[in-house]
């Protein structure tokens, strides 16, 4: 059972926590993770790209030379997808990207993510983020003190409003509930800083 040293907001030790192996030293499983960060990026996708078919394509619907005689081919219409400026033969319509990942597959990527990041060094865990204030440079300074010095996810348990308003601006810095942790964003950050709250949910809840 792996155990993390919990620190205050000064960086300074306060105590110790298990977290279950289930979790947060299980293998860590690659292609896992590689379906679960596409599973998310296809969520994200606007799906917007449409081209006009020659239904939709300006231009008039009269028909352009008679049928026969005229030794040319046969044409009814210049909207035709033959035409320039016509109309455009099986191109992209708005469609949904997103799709269905069976839920084991879910659980087993959040925890691989997880496993890595203490693996790596890059997790650890706060006692709790209690700011007195909501001020944007009074969490820089607890993140200077806390010596994150790039990008970092902030998972708490409860709502903050406090932490929430001092860490929306900063950039690199994005703050997530521990019921909403996901896989991209555990690997898109160069560290993760969770409550001790937040910890003790995701052991209870991923095994």
């Amino acid at each position: 059972m792996p155990s993390v040293d919990v620190i205050d907001l000064s960086n300074k030790k306060v105590g110790t926590l298990d977290l279950a192996d289930a979790v947060f030293a299980a293998p860590v499983n690659e292609a896992l993770l590689y379906e679960a960060v596409r599973h998310h990026l296809a969520g994200t996708r606007r799906g917007t790209a449409k081209t006009k078919t020659r239904h939709e394509v300006a231009g008039s619907g009269k028909k352009l030379w008679k049928q026969k005689g005229t030794g040319r081919a046969r044409m009814g219409s210049i909207r035709s997808p033959l035409w320039r400026h016509g109309g455009t033969t099986h191109g992209p319509q708005p469609r949904d990207y997103s799709y269905k990942l069976p839920r084991k597959m879910q659980l087993g990527a959040l925890r691989s993510a997880l496993s890595a990041k203490l693996r790596d060094g890059e997790l650890r865990v706060v006692r709790e983020f209690a700011l007195g204030e909501a001020k944007t440079k009074l969490m820089r300074k607890t993140l200077d003190a806390l010596e994150i010095a790039r990008t970092v996810l902030l998972v708490d348990n409860t709502e903050n409003r406090n932490l929430e308003l001092s860490s929306r601006n900063l950039e690199g810095v994005k703050l997530v509930a521990s019921r909403d942790v996901n896989v991209y964003d555990l690997l898109g950050h160069q560290q993760v800083l969770l409550t001790e709250a937040a910890a003790m949910k995701l052991s209870e809840g991923l095994q």
